[in-house]
């Protein structure tokens, strides 16, 4: 078997996790990578900006890397690549949407001039090393994403990317089935395919009635329409420029990343805005609220987006009036869903009414429900199945539905980060070893510098506060000349335990006064487990106890 060509893939996130996106496609002296995505950290991951793959295989490989294709504009398929090309020198392949997306990061990062962006066009195949791939159209919640079928020495494989299936599709937005079915019509080894939605029967919504839903509220709003959504969700941006257009409104934009999504989508000729229906922010007051439509960033409740800044009194330019009518047309991501409901309780203070999925259908999935993944599953009929872009319950459940459709069950594969797989011509699979894939944490400047012990603390001081001791000792007399001094930081009001922190300072006199001079360790160690011990028993808390003793 191991003569035989093969092709090993190398999951290096997106499966065990929604986000983090990124697989490694090794054959002989020849590597691609398929996609490059970060995820934001939850509440655990304090101070942490944003997560990354480990990258750790790839640039000790780098010198077999023949290019990076991407599958669309999505940060989880797309945020982690000003921390890789740094250290990389090979072209990325992608929609004109998606490289104008990943050129603004670029820019973001000083790193434009340094990368070749290559377009592709749907259907177009192109060669890279011994691999060859051809990009197939998808619909998702960004317009031009593809998906993928790939040559390989080992045979075809099919990559799904983030796809669904509108069967009533809005401007040519539809999952070319057919161009699967002819990729696939000689067979196909192994099928790699979101798994998103696998939980969701049926069909998602499409646009059209997405569409349908807005327009109702476009026609019935007596005020102001304030619309909120993923600002790479170009479609949508469309059907509010034209919703608007229709009622007699204009649109006003706030917030970086819209505004700087929409002229990019405005120059490549995927939003085309209406005559007179768009206008500044300056251009509002004198406004009758009826005529307006604020399209706004904050669709995750993120603390410094625009209606975020809205629903706190802290926006430069605009307040919310009562008799707003404000939509979240996104889905809450997990994780954000506190955010979000902070978010909307604030807004209805002000006396705006807020829509959103559960009460009203004004957003659509992007990814395929369950009948959907069957059909794919139907079309591309591989030998071989692995989901990708789940967490693991949504692997293991889509392993079942490929079983139903004819995969037999010893070739559904559930595997993780870090579980390379290997195919060979002659038929086979192997499961590899495991590879290194713990997750690099970003926070400012600094790249994998924060690991769980630095984050153990930042819990433990999230959690309890911080109690600082001064002391300063004469070196020469071994006597207190300053001291000791209690600062309570996110610990205790200090006015109202006073009495406490007095009994503190008693404790650190008898561990002073019975530690022989010239031993600062020892006192430090001394006082910090005592002055804990002392906390839990009275307060039943648990600071982090940091004793300075200052010799002089």
């Amino acid at each position: 078997m191991s003569q035989s060509p093969s092709v090993t893939l190398y999951p290096l996130g997106g499966l065990g996790e929604i986000g983090l996106n990124c697989m490694v496609m090794v054959s002989g002296d020849d590597m691609v990578i398929i996609d490059c995505g970060l995820m934001f950290p939850d509440d655990s991951l304090f101070g942490i900006d944003v997560v990354i793959p480990r990258f750790d295989f790839i640039l000790a490989n780098k010198h077999k890397l023949k290019g990076i294709v991407v599958t669309h504009g999505h940060e989880d398929h797309i945020g982690a690549l000003p921390w890789l090309l740094p250290y990389v020198d090979v072209p990325v392949f992608g929609s004109p949407l998606t490289l104008a997306l990943v050129g603004k990061k670029l820019e973001e990062h000083n790193l434009k001039e340094f990368v070749t962006l290559t377009p592709v066009a749907k259907n177009q195949r192109i060669e890279l090393g011994v691999f060859a791939f051809t990009f197939i159209e998808v619909c998702h919640s960004i317009m031009h994403g593809y998906g993928l079928g790939i040559e390989t020495p080992a045979g075809k494989i099919v990559h799904s990317g983030d796809f669904k299936i509108d069967r009533n599709p809005m401007d040519g937005h539809f999952t070319d089935l057919d161009a699967f079915a002819r990729f696939s019509a000689s067979g196909v080894r192994l099928l790699l395919s979101d798994s998103t939605n696998v939980e969701r029967d049926g069909f998602s919504l499409n646009e059209r009635e997405i569409k349908g839903a807005l327009s109702d509220l476009f026609h019935k709003a007596t005020g102001r329409i304030l619309v909120t959504l993923f600002s790479s969700h170009i479609q949508r941006m469309q059907e509010v420029f034209e919703l608007a257009h229709d009622t007699g409104r204009k649109v006003a934009i706030s917030g970086k990343s819209l505004f700087s999504n929409t002229e990019i989508a405005k120059e490549l000729g995927y939003l085309r805005i209406p005559p007179d229906s768009a206008c500044t922010l300056d251009d509002l007051p004198g406004m009758p609220d009826d005529k307006v439509v604020l399209l706004v960033t904050g669709s995750q409740g993120e603390p410094l987006s625009a209606l975020s800044r809205l629903s706190t009194g802290e926006h430069r330019q605009l307040r919310v009036h009562p008799g707003d009518t404000v939509l979240l047309s996104s889905r809450f991501i997990p994780g954000n869903v506190r955010a979000i409901t902070r978010l909307i309780n604030r807004l209805y203070k002000l006396g705006a009414e807020v829509l959103y999925d559960n009460v009203q259908a004004i957003h659509a999935s992007g990814h395929a429900y369950r009948e959907e993944l069957g059909i794919m599953l139907d079309t591309v009929k591989p030998k071989f199945f692995i989901p990708v872009h789940g967490e693991y319950r949504h692997l293991v459940k889509h392993c079942r539905l490929a079983v139903s459709r004819g995969v037999a069950p010893e070739r559904a594969l559930v595997i993780e980060d870090g579980n390379p797989v290997t195919l060979f011509a002659d038929g086979g699979i192997r499961l590899e070893d495991a590879i290194s894939v713990e997750h690099i944490y970003v926070d400012g400047k600094g790249v994998g510098d924060v690991g769980q012990s630095v984050l153990k603390e930042r819990a433990l001081l999230a959690g309890e506060g911080l109690v600082i001791v001064v002391l300063v000792v004469d070196e020469k007399t071994g006597e207190v000349t300053l001291g000791p001094n209690i600062m309570s930081k996110g610990f205790v009001f200090e006015q109202q335990y006073s009495h406490v922190l007095e009994d503190a300072k008693c404790i650190v006199w008898d561990i002073f006064e019975n530690i022989p001079p010239g031993n600062p360790e020892l006192l430090k160690e001394r006082i910090r487990s005592s002055l804990r011990r002392f906390f839990r028993k009275i307060l039943e808390r648990d600071p982090v106890v940091v004793p300075l003793v200052i010799t002089l």
